[in-house]
């Protein structure tokens, strides 16, 4: 069976790891993955933010990278497409302003299918008001939020990760082995370890 098609959603200071990560494992593993931003065509850039753990009460930030998206937001049609990542960071603050972009959010949902979301990234998903008696994590400043979007929140260390049926989510980049490897049994995928080739 091909890769499936799968939607991203970015933005300006979107998170890089968040946006940067999954662009490219998804892709590594034969998925295509379309990278779109409300306002923006494809080729253009969102600016990322690097945010980091350092011993403050919260995350420090610091400029990331240039990132290009490789589709434009407004030709986007949800229906073709199999799964929806949504990136976290500050962008999500003003993605959840666009009602483009709450109505593509709950195609997905309501055609049940599958959605990884981590960090801020949630906070799109309240915004679509989607998550209501979903049992699901955040980074933890976003938890307040989620529950009173009706929410079951659960807060997990950020290594981790949390399933409910197609939607699955993590509280920040540290958990990106387990929320990708989610996402992917979600999707189906499956990876084969062979034997090591000999000379």
């Amino acid at each position: 069976m091909s890769g499936q098609k799968l939607l991203m959603l970015v933005g300006d200071f979107g998170e890089d790891y968040e946006i940067m990560v999954p662009f490219q494992a998804l892709q590594m593993v034969g998925h295509s993955v379309d990278a779109v931003c409300p306002g923006k065509k494809e080729g253009e850039v969102v600016k990322t933010a690097i945010h980091d753990f350092e011993g403050d009460q919260t995350y420090t930030e610091k400029p990331g990278h240039n990132f290009a998206l490789n589709a434009t937001f407004d030709n986007v049609d949800p229906a073709d497409y199999d799964g929806l990542v949504v990136a976290g960071g500050r962008a999500p603050e003003y993605l959840r302003l666009e009602d483009g972009v709450l109505n593509l959010v709950q195609h997905f949902f309501e055609k049940e299918k599958p959605v990884a979301a981590i960090c801020h990234g949630l906070q799109i998903l309240s915004a679509a008001d989607v998550i209501n008696g979903k049992t699901l994590t955040a980074y933890p400043a976003c938890g307040p939020e989620m529950e009173a979007a009706g929410a079951n929140f659960k807060e997990v260390e950020p290594t981790e990760v949390v399933v409910d049926g197609n939607l699955v989510t993590s509280p920040a980049w540290p958990g990106h082995p387990k929320w990708l490897s989610a996402f992917l049994d979600v999707l189906g995928t499956k990876i084969t370890h062979l034997e090591k080739a000999t000379a």
